[in-house]
């Protein structure tokens, strides 16, 4: 109980600060004035204390899976996958490591930092009569270096799905760096799970394998093997921004398992064309498409449904949306502390308060109208809240006896008559 109370007050903290840069700093400015605990409790509550942290996401996703309503369950919900960088400058930090980011902006692609592993989690609620997917992040986990990046991943996807037992369809949405078969094969062990990812132009695709001749031999395994240049004739009209073009292929990815793979490019005669597999089919799909609120999938004519999966590889975006407002209003890559656990406690922790302003607007309704505005714009209003409970709680508490409340009384008195006012 003197964990969970210390954590639950750390995570209390977050949101009511403007920032959560250190636990120190969350200490100074909030914590010692609402407990007794000391600062080094809450350091040892984060690096030492026997806490379970994959928890939070089973917590997270059953409260975000509640919020579904009854007319929507058949609505497939995602499961958005990557990893982001977190630059540190010191090197006292446990695992951390020099590290190859694309998107650096330090004149280098690389940096000296922690990489986290993260799963997002995309479920579909009502907003002004079209279907909006909400999307929270689940949590994040810390990438080691004796390890692959889809280890991590694969046991988070693990970790959550007795919680999708109900759901008819769950997808995974990732990158062409986690289409790897160590991790796709997952969609294997789960009969309600799919995946949709980017995948490399040059991955090895093949037609299907042809019709047995009744001759001697082992039949073909395979056909012909595929190129995107030549044998995926693209659209005559553009779906969103892309011509596109699809067919069921077998790929050494998925083994034997038929996949759609569907091609993209921004200009049909234009040589640059992008790879995408899909082990959905869109007869397997329930979707809405005439309430959906992104434009591409409100086109529903019977030439764009076979593009449905595709299209809905878009909602991965979301999950790079959240590393930016968590970078640059919630502080997570601001931390302090030097152990892998207490990292990997305090960035999930920060999650958890990030989640809470996503949710709370949808399952309390007086706050409903904040649905529609920012997360850090619900968290400003919030922590206002909060610091005036707290000053209301202290004060009472400063004014018990009745000494004190004639002390307090007494200041009052003057203070009003002061200003030329009488009693």
């Amino acid at each position: 109980m003197p964990t969970i109370e210390t954590l639950f007050l750390l995570v209390l903290s977050i949101p009511a600060m403007e920032s959560a840069g250190s636990i120190r700093s969350l200490y100074r400015r909030f914590l010692s004035g609402i407990t007794k605990k000391s600062l080094n409790a809450f350091y040892y509550a984060c690096s030492y204390a026997k806490a379970d942290y994959s928890g939070f996401m089973n917590a997270a996703s059953g409260m975000a899976l509640k919020l579904i309503p009854e007319n929507l369950d058949t609505q497939p919900a995602f499961l958005c996958m990557d990893d982001t960088m977190a630059s540190k400058f010191g090197t006292k930090f446990e695992d951390v490591s020099k590290l190859f980011d694309h998107a650096a902006h330090n004149g280098s692609n690389y940096l000296n930092g922690h990489c986290f592993v993260s799963v997002m989690l995309c479920v579909p609620v009502w907003d002004k009569r079209k279907i909006h997917y909400l999307a929270v992040p689940l949590g994040y986990r810390m990438w080691q270096k004796k390890e692959s990046k889809l280890e991590p991943a694969a046991a988070m996807v693990r970790q959550v799905m007795p919680e999708f037992t109900q759901k008819k369809n769950v997808v995974i949405l990732c990158d062409s760096w986690y289409a790897k078969k160590s991790l796709v094969s997952i969609v294997d062990e789960y009969d309600n799970l799919d995946l949709i990812g980017n995948a490399r132009s040059d991955s090895v695709i093949y037609d299907l394998a042809p019709q047995r001749t009744g001759k001697r031999g082992r039949p073909a395994s395979h056909g012909k093997r595929l190129s995107i240049h030549d044998d995926f004739a693209l659209s005559d009209e553009k779906f969103g921004d892309y011509y596109m073009a699809v067919r069921r292929v077998l790929t050494n990815i998925f083994g034997k398992r038929q996949v759609l793979a569907y091609v993209t490019s921004p200009e049909k005669d234009s040589g640059c064309r992008r790879l995408f597999f899909s082990t959905i089919f869109p007869e397997q799909l329930q979707m809405f498409c005439a309430w959906q609120e992104k434009s591409p999938l409100n086109q529903t004519g019977s030439s764009h449904m076979q593009f449905i999966p595709l299209m809905l590889y878009s909602f991965r975006w979301n999950i790079e949306v959240s590393y930016y407002e968590q970078k640059t209003f919630w502080s997570l890559c601001s931390y302090m502390v030097r152990s892998r656990k207490g990292i990997e406690m305090l960035v999930n922790l920060i999650n958890i308060a990030y989640c809470a302003m996503k949710l709370l607007p949808y399952q309390d309704e007086s706050f409903a109208e904040y649905r529609a505005e920012s997360v850090q714009e619900f968290r400003f209003t919030l922590s206002e809240q909060i610091r005036q409970q707290v000053f209301y709680a202290i004060f009472v508490e400063n004014i018990e006896t009745q000494i004190k409340s004639n002390a307090i009384v007494k200041a009052l008195k003057q203070l009003i008559q002061k200003h030329g006012y009488h009693l």
